[in-house]
């Protein structure tokens, strides 16, 4: 039991990062390889917020989650805008060079020397199970923003106008719906998604530069698991990988974790594309 609501917790947080990749690749049909850097600047603009200003970690989220739309949309803007329209290569390209760039920045600001946040919340036990409350606090917080996406692509003007976009950019251009500007808050929303599970993550785990690597790769995972395309697809998807990272470590060592969950990848991909929670475009 332990093992398992520890994965579950983890898994909520893995489901928020892989919601703003499977947004911007739903939306634009654009793989974003500049996800994991976002989660690392994400991981990085908590910590300078709460260590050199002494800032509250859950309020530092807010203020680094709406720099990363900011950011987002501005990279759209220079880097994808162009080349959107243009084969897969060109945009995969266009991203990869953006988080080569970004690494390369992020690398002669920070180091890699690993960062912590000492955060101390304690923990709450029932029966055998210890939870830690900053791992309960980014599993709630992570649900809340999931709910909070799904509310606003359902119900708000702007969110109708995206999942329009997504279904048919041409016919939405022809009722008067703005693509572009709806593409670029689309691309600023998946980095705020990055940012805000970057900035949970440093909340209980340690982290460097490269550590956004890791958690693109689980990310890709998670999308395929969930289907391509589906933000809720991606929270269950990320429970999914969650339990099987909590609960193997029980039964075998930590380093064939990886190649379990990418087996899982490929067997996803040959034989249900869509994804466990995808269905047909």
């Amino acid at each position: 039991m332990q093992y398992l609501v520890d994965g579950l917790l983890i898994g909520c947080v893995y489901g928020l990062a892989a919601m703003g990749m499977t947004l911007i690749w739903g939306v634009m049909d654009v793989i974003n390889l500049a996800h994991g850097i976002m989660i690392t600047l994400g991981s990085f603009g908590v910590y300078l917020l709460a260590t050199s200003l002494g800032m509250n970690p859950y309020l530092a989220l807010i203020i680094a989650g709406a720099v990363g739309l900011l950011a987002g949309m501005g990279i759209y803007k220079i880097a994808i805008q162009k080349v959107l329209d243009t084969s897969h290569l060109s945009t995969l390209l266009a991203t990869f060079s953006v988080n080569m760039i970004l690494l390369g920045l992020a690398t002669q600001a920070f180091s890699t020397n690993p960062r912590s946040l000492d955060i101390d919340l304690g923990s709450i036990t029932i029966g055998s199970v210890t939870v830690q409350v900053t791992r309960l606090l980014a599993a709630l917080v992570s649900v809340l923003i999931a709910a909070g996406l799904t509310l606003f692509l359902k119900r708000t003007t702007p969110g109708k106008y995206i999942r329009a976009i997504t279904d048919n950019r041409a016919a939405a251009e022809l009722v008067g719906i703005p693509s572009q500007r709806m593409l670029a808050f689309s691309f600023g929303l998946g980095t705020l998604l990055a940012v805000m599970a970057g900035g949970l993550i440093a909340t209980f785990f340690p982290f460097t530069v490269l550590s956004g690597d890791a958690y693109q790769l689980k990310s890709f995972v998670i999308v395929v698991l969930g289907g391509l395309g589906n933000p809720i697809g991606a929270l269950l998807g990320g429970l999914v990988l969650g339990v099987l990272e909590g609960i193997l470590p029980a039964f075998m060592s930590t380093s064939w974790v990886p190649v379990i969950e990418f087996v899982l990848f490929v067997v996803i991909l040959l034989f249900k594309p869509t994804g466990l929670f995808g269905v047909k475009k």
